[in-house]
């Protein structure tokens, strides 16, 4: 185990990227929006949530007043989850490579779709793990040209790791503007955006790209918090430390012997239990965001003050889930789903922008 001296939080991460991305000619058609002080109201505006997973987008945009009519999703523990938390909202759960845009059309009616949003999986792209342009998993965006292409959706939302602007020396990038250039959204823009400057007691940044058909400009909500403001993690899940462990409300982690505890005791911030696990049993920093939550080899990091690791319902606090929102499945199964999950704040923030532009859109062409 690696002790030596403590480690200091990195507040600015993917900083030279961002900027690339500033300065990119690619998101010429694109604005900046406040959303800090917007009042939601329910809209008329529906979504449909291509690899949903739990739900984050979904959480978000309702949230936002956005309404998600259906969610997409291959695992069937996830697709329990979202399926138990958003009661008036469809649910397929199945490959997506399955779901042709007939069974797409018979699912959700006569409905109008405004928006089609998703995360596609990123496991390809994550330069957490080891990138492989060859993954399978890398061109199932491709998945959401074929459905964007025949239902033709006002806007498209998408989002992935800031590894997907980097990948194949940005061939991955440019692929993904160009393809959906071709099947009418050219204005296609991509930013990356940290969760932290939207409330959420975490670190978490992710690409987010935007699109829609009409060359118009793609709305992005402003950041509303500095480093030197940001929301720290213990205003999120203090109150749970004296809290028992509880299922009925996700508030569970992993079991630990006394021996384990103690090694546990010697692990200072930011650093691991383990040497070649790093980023597995790691002390999360008091008094700053949350370094990025995940389930890691049957656990997730270890709490800033206690012994121990912190629990699903933590993981989701951190994330922003309200406390209504429950997981299914076991301890394990919610922590992964949890840690796969975008923070919902964020995507209400999005889901703001994204209405501000729907409603420039009726405006203007609400025909078409």
């Amino acid at each position: 185990m690696k002790r030596g001296k403590n480690k200091t939080p990195n507040l600015n991460r993917n900083a030279g990227l961002k900027r690339q991305l500033n300065q990119s000619l690619f998101n010429f058609n694109s604005e900046w929006v406040d959303t800090s002080n917007a009042k939601t109201t329910r809209t008329k505006f529906n979504c449909i949530d291509l690899f949903a997973g739990a739900g984050g987008i979904s959480c978000g945009f309702d949230m936002a007043g956005l309404n998600t009519l259906l969610g997409v999703e291959i695992d069937p523990i996830a697709s329990d989850t979202f399926r138990n938390n958003f009661p008036d909202a469809k649910q397929y759960c199945g490959d997506i490579k399955q779901l042709s845009v007939e069974k797409l059309k018979e699912i959700i009616g006569d409905e109008p779709i405004h928006v089609i949003t998703g995360g596609f999986p990123c496991q390809g792209f994550s330069v957490a793990g080891y990138r492989n342009p060859n993954d399978k998993r890398n061109v199932l965006y491709q998945e959401v040209v074929r459905i964007v292409k025949e239902l033709k959706p006002w806007c498209v939302i998408l989002e992935n790791v800031p590894g997907v602007i980097t990948m194949k020396g940005g061939e991955v990038y440019r692929a993904i503007l160009k393809d959906f250039a071709d099947i009418g959204y050219p204005n296609m823009s991509a930013y990356i955006l940290e969760a932290a400057d939207y409330g959420v007691p975490q670190l978490r940044t992710r690409t987010i790209f935007v699109a829609n058909r009409f060359g118009l400009p793609n709305y992005y909500p402003k950041p509303q918090f500095k480093p030197e403001t940001y929301v720290p993690i213990e205003s999120a899940i203090d109150d749970l430390k004296s809290i028992d462990p509880n299922p009925l409300i996700n508030h569970e982690w992993t079991k630990h012997s006394k021996k384990m505890e103690k090694r546990i005791a010697k692990v200072g911030p930011g650093r691991s239990l383990y040497e070649n696990f790093v980023d597995a049993y790691k002390r999360q920093y008091k008094g700053v965001p949350a370094m990025t939550i995940k389930e890691n080899h049957g656990g997730s990091h270890i709490h800033y003050e206690l012994n121990r690791c912190i629990s699903a319902r933590e993981m989701a606090r951190l994330q922003s889930f309200p406390d209504s929102f429950i997981f299914s499945g076991t301890m394990k199964k919610a922590m992964w789903q949890i840690g796969n999950a975008v923070p919902p704040l964020l995507f209400k923030n999005i889901g703001i922008a994204v209405t501000l532009m729907l409603k420039q859109i009726e405006k203007k062409y609400k025909d078409q």
